[in-house]
């Protein structure tokens, strides 16, 4: 009888713990439970170092397994590091660039330099999770990752739903953003824009070509072996997910098999820019040969491999090379891209089991991120419609 009472007695908190949809609790400190804090960004009164990470703490939907939420933008992760070729580990990048982004919008996530704010904006942003990845199987891994993007990518986006777009569909589609994950990823990523939007433009930052043939990782004992995180732009090309004469590497600076692996970059349709570079025409040098290589209008896939940084501000990394951009010069160059066609983009080879205890590495992506997200607010919806045609902002 005891039991009895005291179960029933436990019967209406059960129950209340089970009622998502309640009122918050009551009581003198009522006011205080997820109030904004001031600013434009209006982000929760929680602290930013408490509750559960999602990218610069927006909203998290479970996207993969529920279409009832629309986006505009929204980042996944891809945590699959098993086509690396020296330090593994960034399967844990997804949860350790979260991790970094959580102060994003302490002081409401306004951006100075952009002059634009990504968290309060047009555009609905989410965090949707990662895409389940097994790592016990490369080939089935890529399938996974490619058809996780492209279930996402292939949605409605929330704003300008029924405006044409100039997906080779007709239709307007949202952003991903990918956290990775080793650079293998972006073969399957490509491989989800090429159904949607035919061949893209790339730009990709790196101190790797990434466009090695095979046999330069010593040879290609099976069709899946070949497939690595410094071949997949190889079999982009062959592939043809690539837009022709169109892509460009910046921060290049990686020892080579020879002189042969220059000419082999040109022939998957690739312009370098190495990052010595930058010691004589500057950053604004280098944003300029960017932005005279792809131009504004066409559709662009940015692709960053968090190595670009030196070692010394990104210390993290699966293949790092010494001799690398600062943070602060690669923020300004990803800023000064402002206006061009960005549809999609990743950040890969974050391997937190080998950053400071300061968290170097994953802020340092992070904030690059950051810099992408304002970019593709303050670019707009990919189209609107104006009267019988689609005008692209």
């Amino acid at each position: 009888m005891k039991l009895l009472t005291a179960f029933f007695s436990l019967a209406p908190l059960v129950a209340g713990h089970g009622d998502h949809d309640q009122a918050p609790i009551s009581g003198p400190l009522q006011d205080l439970w997820y109030n904004t804090l001031p600013g434009d960004g209006g982000t929760q009164a929680d602290s930013v170092f408490s509750g559960i990470s999602t990218f610069g703490r927006i909203k998290y939907h479970p996207c993969l397994s529920s279409h009832s939420v629309p986006y505009d933008i929204a980042f996944i992760g891809a945590p699959f590091d098993t086509g690396t070729s020296y330090r593994p580990g960034a399967r844990f990048g997804p949860s350790g660039i979260r991790q970094g982004s959580r102060r994003l919008n302490l002081y409401g996530g306004y951006n100075v330099p952009l002059d634009a704010n990504p968290f309060n904006s047009w555009a609905k942003i989410l965090d949707c999770g990662d895409i389940p990845v097994t790592s016990y199987d490369n080939a089935y891994a890529l399938k996974q990752i490619e058809e996780g993007h492209n279930l996402l990518l292939s949605r409605k986006p929330a704003t300008n739903a029924l405006a044409r777009g100039y997906s080779k569909k007709g239709r307007t589609l949202p952003r991903l953003i990918t956290l990775g994950g080793d650079h293998t990823i972006t073969l399957p990523l490509l491989r989800s824009i090429n159904r949607e939007y035919g061949p893209v433009s790339v730009i990709h930052f790196d101190s790797h070509l990434d466009t090695w043939r095979p046999k330069v990782f010593g040879g290609s004992p099976s069709e899946q072996a070949s497939i690595n995180h410094g071949t997949y732009f190889f079999h982009a090309s062959q592939e043809g997910l690539l837009a022709n004469d169109s892509n460009i590497h910046a921060g290049i600076r990686t020892t080579l098999s020879g002189p042969s692996d220059y000419e082999n970059d040109g022939y998957c349709g690739f312009e370098i820019v190495e990052a010595r570079e930058i010691d004589k025409i500057g950053t604004e040098g280098i944003i300029k040969k960017i932005r005279d290589r792809i131009g504004t209008e066409r559709p662009v896939y940015l692709s960053i491999d968090i190595d670009t940084l030196d070692p010394a501000f990104a210390p993290a990394t699966g293949t790092p090379e010494t001799g690398g951009w600062t943070t602060r010069e690669l923020r300004t160059i990803i800023r000064g891209l402002d206006g061009m066609n960005f549809i999609a983009a990743d950040i890969v080879e974050v391997a937190p089991a080998y950053d400071t205890n300061a968290e170097l590495t994953t802020m340092a992506a992070a904030d690059t991120l950051y810099e992408v997200m304002t970019l593709m607010v303050k670019r707009g919806p990919l189209s609107l419609e104006k009267g019988d045609e689609a005008l692209e902002l």
